[in-house]
């Protein structure tokens, strides 16, 4: 592990595979890791974005052993500093961290071994930058490489923009001829150039990683009560670790407290909490001494934990670069694991008051602009994977078996007519209209803007009487997420038709909604009369059975197969043909196709047990 100066391709070949082998115990790369390697040791800035557990550590450890000097390691909290620094050292690695946990002993005796060049990583918060002091030490010493973790929060277009970042801009002008990496889990091709204008890499070799994670399965539901979720979701993964995320501390605080009153152990996590408890209660969860941590975003950054089975969103996340880099917390090793967001009507109003309270025009656009990304997402029937990998460019074809889509979980319905409706309102309007203006002529709503353009004249004023503003809402939403309808650019611009859209409004296409996002019928709110209770219990306790065999057959979660309202559905109702099975809430057309059989023998087994 001495510095190397200079090497031929084939001595440096065997170098990187040895210290692979040697000192990170892998036989093989994964992918990129080698390319960016080889582009460090070239001296070449480097920009990657690569997803949680793409192992982006060793693309600058590794060379950072094998070059002379110390590599900088900008990383944006203490915490994950010490178990960075930690599991360095446990592979043999000469690592240290300079932050205010030192005492000033402490940070001498790292500083004066930096200058006797006996570091290899030293690991710092991005506000040292800010100090002309410690610049101007790192400028008389032999450094190898900058790294910088968690590149995004210096873009204000990312999801978690930290102006201490901005200290780093320019390093590799105050620096010359030292590599500078960037490194981060999402990022979108506009942050991406964002970051890299900011920071000042010169021609960097550019690495953007499929942002696909085949083992999480995605799932949005729409929130009712949202104890009771948590709870009937927590019962499929018990003694499994895993990370529930709130908006606010309060939140964050009563949703610990209940868990915990239901023989939950969980620990709570936001910036109100102090220093020590904060850490106290990370540890905990780390060492899987409990298994439920309830927190704001302001836990996980950067969390090496690798056994996080789930992530629970009971919020609406306020992008979908935030939801994407909190969900990549859980499944680090690789395994399945489930990914939940809850959402409701109180969770858009409270982002939307948030977003009225910026004083920046540019600052609230971009706000605006996220929030109609994740509900985009939220309420759409596509494929939950296709739709998160083309916010970053990536097209994936769908079908992926592997979220709440493409698995049967939400159903569809034929709402054709009803979207015709959306939009022969943009087109009879002009196209320059946005989504509440739409549903207001749907409605029949008299509002200023409607009556002072004469829009209460329009053929499809009031026409949508038979559904509220939210279920409307909601329809247009599901009609942009689809392509059919284009918002123009800027905050206030209308809704104009696609190609796909005209296709449709001509009768030439239809369109499935979401069932899950819409109203149900007045029969479906009517809940039958219940049977005998003892019986009922036994039915629905066999129906459990079933499904717990099936979910551990398909490698699902049983929630995945069936909800407990549904299966309780079955045991009141007792279906014994598809058309009555198809009556049960959460039964659509793929999972009759799917699982109808199972059940129905179940239930007719148990009918013809009990005579």
């Amino acid at each position: 592990m001495d510095a190397v100066n200079t090497v031929t391709p084939s001595q440096r070949n065997i170098s990187i595979l040895h210290v692979l082998q040697t000192v990170f115990g892998f036989d093989s790369f994964r992918p990129n890791q080698e390319d960016i390697i080889r582009a460090v040791l070239e001296k070449r800035d480097v920009f990657a974005v690569m997803p949680t557990g793409g192992g982006k550590s060793i693309c600058y450890q590794l060379p950072a052993i094998l070059m002379q000097g110390s590599a900088v390691v900008i990383s944006p909290l203490i915490s994950l500093m010490k178990d960075q620094v930690d599991a360095a050292k446990g592979n043999g690695i000469a690592a240290e961290y300079i932050n205010s946990s030192l005492d000033a002993d402490q940070m001498s005796d790292v500083i004066r071994r930096l200058k006797g060049n006996k570091i290899k990583l030293l690991y710092i918060a991005p506000e040292r930058f800010a100090m002309p002091q410690f610049v101007a030490m790192l400028r008389d010493l032999p450094l190898s490489l900058f790294a910088i973790d968690e590149a995004h929060c210096i873009s204000e277009w990312g999801h978690d923009f930290r102006p201490d970042y901005l200290s780093l801009s320019g390093i590799p002008a105050k620096f010359p001829g030292i590599p500078v990496t960037a490194f981060t889990a999402t990022a979108t091709e506009k942050v991406q150039q964002d970051i890299i204008r900011k920071i000042g890499l010169k021609d960097p070799h550019c690495v953007r990683a499929s942002f696909n994670r085949p083992n999480l399965f995605y799932q949005v539901s729409p929130k009712t009560e949202i104890s009771q979720q948590l709870l009937e979701f927590l019962k499929g993964h018990e003694g499994e670790s895993g990370i529930i995320y709130r908006t606010t501390r309060d939140s964050v605080a009563g949703t610990a407290e209940f868990l915990s009153t239901h023989g939950i152990k969980a620990l709570p996590y936001h910036a109100g909490l102090s220093t020590d408890i904060r850490d106290r209660n990370q540890e905990a969860f780390n060492r899987d001494e409990v298994f439920v941590i309830v927190a704001t975003i302001a836990f996980g950054m950067g969390i090496d934990k690798p056994n996080v089975r789930w992530v629970v969103h009971a919020d609406l996340p306020r992008s979908v670069e935030g939801y994407y880099q909190e969900t990549g917390r859980a499944a680090r090793d690789g395994e399945n694991a489930d990914a939940l967001l809850l959402y409701g009507p109180g969770d858009i109003a409270s982002i939307r008051w948030h977003i009225g309270k910026m004083e920046d025009s540019g600052e609230r656009e971009r706000a605006e602009e996220r929030l109609r990304e994740i509900l985009r997402y939220a309420e759409s029937s596509v494929c939950r994977r296709t739709q998160l990998l083309a916010h970053f460019a990536e097209q994936y074809p769908g079908n992926c078996t592997r979220c709440d889509v493409c698995a049967g979980e939400v159903v569809r319905e034929d709402l054709t007519e009803s979207a015709r409706k959306v939009l022969s309102a943009a087109v009879r309007t002009g196209e320059r209209f946005g989504a509440h203006h739409l549903v207001d002529i749907l409605t029949g709503n008299p509002t200023d803007k409607i009556m002072e353009r004469g829009h209460d004249a329009l053929p499809t004023y009031g026409v949508g009487r038979e559904h509220d503003r939210d279920w409307w809402l909601a329809l247009v939403r599901e009609l942009d997420a689809a392509g059919c309808l284009v918002r123009g650019e800027g905050r206030t611009a209308g809704y104009g038709l696609s190609g796909k859209g005209r296709l449709l409004l001509r009768g030439k296409e239809t369109f499935l909604g979401t069932r899950s996002s819409v109203e149900r019928s007045p029969q479906e709110r009517t809940e039958p009369a219940l049977l005998d209770g003892p019986a009922q219990e036994d039915l629905f306790q066999s129906l459990r059975h079933v499904r717990k065999r099936l979910a551990e057959t398909r490698r699902l979660p049983p929630y995945v197969i069936f909800s407990d309202k549904t299966l309780r559905a079955m045991a009141r109702n007792r279906p014994t043909d598809s058309t009555g099975l198809l009556r049960c809430p959460g039964v659509g057309d793929a999972k009759l196709a799917a699982y109808g059989t199972l059940f129905l023998d179940a239930i007719r087994e148990f009918l013809s047990r009990a005579g």
